[in-house]
């Protein structure tokens, strides 16, 4: 299994509207980063991944399931454009920010750390386990 972490802002799509999407997950659309869509292209059901508000918050909040694999984005005609389907699997007992992730030296090589515009990103086991138990799972 790989580990990932996709990046919104929850003005625009929320943990809460994931959440309420259920177990039919939803379409991750509109990327338009070519190292974000090479990410969604390697992943397999049943990656697991972060869900991260950015801007408002900056914070993970949740954790997703890759439920359909990569497919053409339904947001655009242009072929170069896929996505991936993921589902809300758990939130967070409590987010785990990103001043948080930038202050734990165990994270500093995290890609969140740096390269904090890439909205679709691979992250290790390591930090998978950190992040899920500074979250509290």
């Amino acid at each position: 299994m790989s580990y990932w972490l996709f990046k919104s802002e929850p003005d625009t799509w929320s943990w809460d509207q994931q959440v309420a999407k259920g177990d039919g997950g939803e379409e991750w659309n509109g990327v338009r980063n070519y190292q974000a869509r090479n990410n969604m292209r390697a992943m397999k059901i049943g990656d697991r991944g972060f869900f991260y508000h950015s801007n408002i918050g900056k914070a993970v909040v949740g954790v997703v399931e890759v439920c359909a694999l990569s497919h053409p984005d339904s947001t655009t005609d242009d072929p170069r454009w896929d996505c991936v389907d993921i589902k809300a699997v758990e939130p967070l007992n409590r987010p785990v920010t990103l001043d948080e992730i930038k202050a734990d030296p165990r994270l500093a090589e995290m890609v969140l750390v740096k390269n904090s515009r890439l909205s679709v990103q691979p992250v290790t086991e390591a930090e998978w386990k950190l992040i899920r138990e500074l979250g509290g799972l």
